[in-house]
């Protein structure tokens, strides 16, 4: 497929239309939400960072969805098999959270009697707390972690909708960020070491259509002594001007077509989440097999409001191919793939 490259200049035009669509290494187009000319309810602005080692993860949202704000902590216990998730929401906030324009500088937080979160840059690079009470006010929950070494690329992508024209998806994925921290929760510490423990942002910013359903897959890790990570992802919006399938090698981007992801079903058509899965991209570039060991399922359903999600982690084993025709082999490699499909 031929893919296109988008040019610096302003994400949107005059009617609230993206002014081209595309992929980027970074953050080219310049997102202003004044522009937009969508209906104010359905923007839908937020920013998820998933930070895990070998055994244990840790995944922070702050989202603005207009008539609905979302702050989300979740636990993964990868040894264990098991999952813990606490998210607070609010009404209306349209847009009064302020999540910042670009990913580069910024910050955001939230607090009420439920929650304290907040997503601050440093000097020394990116700090992510949250604290949680219990019912005596103590700690609960405490997280405090650092994300340092920012990769060169990132993947970004600004995706239409064709049934919408004042709609779409302007994302960013950062893969591959050293974490350092701690993780306290029920007076248990889990510490977070920059040498084997890494982090993943998901910024993400647009006018959503009301019924979608989205796959994402992303890892990253030590690979025979070289960071390796990759981005996946396709389902919704018109994506014939590009893919958001990328590789990153030590911190460099290598750009994928289509990747199509073969979750098992059973007799009954019924999709097995925990069963292993197969990856397959069109220029054959991307061949794996994934293997779950958690499933972090949420099914809400209130009125029409709807989310079914399957954030599924587990273990790659195959081959990748970077542009220059080197490859890299995986084997038993933690990343997560996820099925989500929303009416919001």
């Amino acid at each position: 497929m031929n893919q296109h490259k988008l040019q610096p200049g302003s994400l949107l035009n005059s009617r609230g239309e993206l002014s081209e669509a595309g992929y980027a290494n970074s953050l080219l187009k310049t997102y202003d939400r004044s522009q937009i000319r969508g209906n104010r309810t359905r923007i839908k602005e937020w920013d998820y960072y998933l930070i895990y080692d070998d055994t244990f993860g840790i995944a922070l949202t702050i989202a603005d969805n207009s008539y609905m704000g979302f702050h989300s902590v979740s636990l993964l216990d990868f040894i264990g098999h098991t999952e813990v998730t606490i998210s607070p929401m609010t009404l209306l906030p349209m847009g009064r959270t302020r999540l910042p324009s670009t990913s580069a500088a910024g910050n955001v937080s939230f607090r009420n009697k439920k929650i304290d979160i907040s997503f601050s840059h440093t000097r020394d690079g990116r700090r992510l707390y949250a604290y949680i009470p219990d019912e005596k006010q103590e700690a609960l929950l405490e997280i405090d972690i650092l994300l340092t070494n920012e990769p060169s690329d990132s993947m970004v992508i600004a995706t239409p909708f064709a049934e919408k024209k004042t709609a779409f998806y302007y994302n960013q994925k950062i893969v591959g960020m050293h974490a350092a921290g701690s993780v306290l929760y029920h007076g248990q510490r889990h510490e977070f070491s920059p040498a084997d423990s890494f982090g993943i942002l998901d910024w993400g910013r647009g006018v959503w259509t009301y019924k979608n359903t989205w796959y994402w897959s992303a890892a990253c890790g030590m690979n025979d002594g070289h960071l390796f990570g990759f981005n996946l992802g396709y389902g919704f919006g018109d994506t014939s001007a590009a893919s958001e399938n990328m590789l990153f090698y030590d911190g460099t981007a290598h750009k994928l077509e289509q990747v199509t992801f073969e979750i098992p079903k059973n007799e009954a058509a019924q999709e097995q989440y925990m069963s292993p899965w197969i990856f397959t991209s069109s220029d054959r570039r991307f061949e794996m097999q994934f293997v779950p060991v958690l499933d972090r399922f949420s099914n809400t359903d209130v009125c029409i409001i709807a989310s079914r999600q399957h954030q599924v982690f587990g273990y790659f084993s195959g081959k990748a191919v970077l542009d220059d025709g080197r490859i890299i082999t995986l084997d038993h490699f933690l990343g997560f793939a996820e099925k989500v499909s929303n009416k919001w």
